[in-house]
């Protein structure tokens, strides 16, 4: 059992011989890479030396046994806690996505119910950046597009974690769960009769890529620059600072205008259209890909409703899950990590199974 793990073993010990080296560490993307497989690694060693060793603790405690019956139980409570050990190793030793070590882009736009769909749009960010605020993540806003009202149309964003996280612990392995379609019940601010209305806003989450993920060719670009304008066309720029780039190959538009100067807007562009290109590649191989991989592009799939936010009843309820609770008002504040941890635990399951079925 757990043979296979010797191997990865020696490489998480090279791993550390290379980190070690400061030449490593010249090349910044080289050392990030190594450093987040160095960290899942990290993780399935540690548990394996904890069930060795838990192994070589019934044996000691067997053999004493039979000159003092307490040994009996400190070897029935250490088979207990090594099972326990086996269980959270063989899920780790579950294949995972390539992209769980990365930051994540995450794209909110406003869809059926115009400007009260913009304000749950808002409320949508609000609440990711309340998230990330409790996991010590940074948010930095890389483009929006403002309502009237003070909503957004449309708002990207930059999930960023301080350091190299544990496996499962980085923004896109947690955050890919909001990818699609959510769904609001409640009265909006400019209903005067009461009413409640039902609207929706669109969730997007992309990993963020690397240069080296994403090779993209100058010449298969076309920049354009315009004047920052805010909410109902106001402008709040008097430069051209705003930037537009088109991938001719792809047909990928990104704009990006939040930052004053234009070169700032139009490395915020790249790190978006990077994103975008690396989400279309990965979603045009899913379909000779495994079922794993399927599994996960479905999950940006914007035509999947996944979630209802029911403010009469202080409810919200994940359909994917059968996840319900009557805390909406603190979820929306940032505590979404049972919501994302029904997510992660249902994903779990159904890797593990496809897994124990043989699967690849």
């Amino acid at each position: 059992m757990f043979d296979a793990v010797e191997g990865l073993a020696a490489e998480h010990a090279d791993l550390e011989q290379r980190l070690a080296d400061p030449a490593t560490h010249a090349d910044q993307g080289l050392a990030k890479r190594l450093n987040q497989r160095y960290a899942e690694l990290s993780a399935i060693v540690r548990t394996w030396r904890e069930w060795q060793q838990l192994g070589e603790d019934i044996e000691a405690a067997r053999e004493l046994a039979s000159e003092d019956p307490e040994f009996a139980a400190e070897a029935e409570t250490a088979s207990v806690r090594r099972e326990q050990v086996a269980e959270k190793l063989r899920q780790l030793l579950v294949p995972r996505d390539p992209n769980d070590g990365k930051d994540a882009i995450l794209e909110v736009k406003s869809g059926e119910g115009g400007e009260e769909s913009a304000l749950f749009a808002g409320d949508l960010l609000r609440m990711y950046t309340r998230y990330a605020e409790r996991r010590g993540w940074t948010v930095q806003v890389l483009d929006a597009n403002e309502s009237d009202l003070g909503g957004y149309k449309s708002v990207t964003a930059a999930v960023k974690a301080k350091g190299t996280p544990e496996p499962g612990e980085a923004p896109y392995a947690l955050l890919k769960f909001e990818g699609g379609v959510h769904r609001v019940q409640r009265v909006p601010a400019t209903e005067s009769a009461g009413r409640i209305h039902t609207s929706a806003a669109g969730v997007l989450v992309m990993p963020e890529a690397e240069q080296v993920d994403v090779e993209v060719n100058e010449g298969d670009l076309r920049i354009d620059v315009y004047r920052s304008s805010g909410p109902g066309g106001q402008s709040v720029n008097t430069t051209d600072s705003a930037v537009r780039i088109t991938h001719l190959p792809t047909g990928i538009v990104v704009s990006c205008q939040n930052e004053k100067s234009q070169l700032q807007n139009k490395e915020s562009a790249m790190r978006v259209l990077r994103a975008r290109l690396l989400a279309a590649a990965e979603e045009a191989a899913a379909s000779e890909a495994s079922a794993a991989r399927k599994s996960q592009v479905r999950t940006v799939d914007r035509s999947e409703r996944i979630r209802t936010y029911n403010f009469p009843e202080n409810r919200i309820s994940d359909h994917r899950t059968g996840f319900k609770a009557y805390n909406l008002d603190t979820v929306l504040d940032g505590e979404l990590g049972p919501v994302l941890d029904s997510c992660v635990q249902a994903d779990l399951a159904e890797r593990l199974g496809r897994l124990e079925g043989g699967e690849s």
